[in-house]
């Protein structure tokens, strides 16, 4: 089977799940537009594994999101999926004149550079973050808002910078909470604290983008990384006939690094 046939197969696909059943007949962008979100999530979680056939599969997941949002499109008379690869066709030739004409980009960051020009000379969007969508998870976001006041120089000019901003605000936050008790679970937390807090986050943010790492991969890598280790642990434990959970703290994290080491030693 060809490429054409097998995408003109997912569109047919599509259009009849869309006409003949009762779950697909009822959904709207706003109802589909979270399983993107979500797709979108599990194919990063499939590229961060380096499971190449969870990604084959995750990618077949999202692609069917782009089919079913250009039907809808198609239903409401504002295009269809030709228009949608067309359109994405001729902005990804203009915003690549280093490779389709004649101008010059010999690095990547003078790529990401002439990309931000071309969006505001080129395509009339006004503003410093005229693509950033407040919807975005807080961490994408924030990064992607980074990487534009970057793009109009508003920026450090090296990782000290960001490394002693992190330490100054790390000092306010320990101040905002100096001498207060720590507050009982499901409380509205002190308002400085909010605040302080958010800018260590923030700050945290602007590390990783200067280092090239993604924040929230990065923090999904570390989250899972603590949930294998301490159902490990648990299960450690269990081997000695003990509860885990019923443990002191210093026994747990007796087990807990046993747990980190047999997972160290098992890659």
């Amino acid at each position: 089977m060809s490429l054409a046939e097998a995408l003109l197969d997912l569109q047919e696909l599509t259009r009849r799940l869309r006409r003949d059943c009762p779950w697909d007949r009822e959904q709207t962008a706003r109802t589909i537009a979270p399983h993107t979100v979500e797709e979108a999530y599990e194919v990063a979680d499939a590229v961060h594994a380096d499971d190449d056939e969870a990604l084959r599969a995750e990618l077949g997941d999202l692609l069917f999101q782009v089919y079913f949002l250009a039907l809808l499109l198609e239903e409401r008379g504002q295009g269809d999926l030709e228009a949608v690869a067309r359109d994405l066709h001729a902005k990804l030739v203009r915003r690549h004149p280093h490779v389709f004409g004649d101008a010059e980009a010999r690095t990547a960051a003078r790529v990401r550079e002439r990309w931000d020009e071309l969006k505001t000379e080129a395509e009339g969007r006004a503003g410093i973050f005229h693509d950033v969508p407040g919807s975005l998870p807080a961490l994408v976001r924030a990064r992607k808002v980074q990487r534009r006041a970057g793009a109009v120089g508003y920026d450090w000019p090296d990782l000290a910078g960001p490394f002693r901003k992190l330490r100054e605000e790390l000092e306010e936050l320990e101040a905002a909470r100096a001498g207060a008790p720590e507050p009982p679970p499901e409380t509205e937390p002190d308002e400085e604290v909010f605040h302080e807090l958010g800018d260590v986050l923030f700050t945290l943010v602007n590390v990783a983008r200067r280092l090239n790492v993604d924040p929230e991969l990065a923090l999904r890598s570390s989250t899972g990384r603590f949930v294998e280790r301490v159902e490990l642990a648990a299960a450690l434990a269990a081997e000695q006939r003990e509860d885990w959970r019923a443990l002191g703290l210093e026994d747990q994290d007796r087990y807990y690094e046993q747990a980190k080491e047999a997972l160290a030693g098992g890659r």
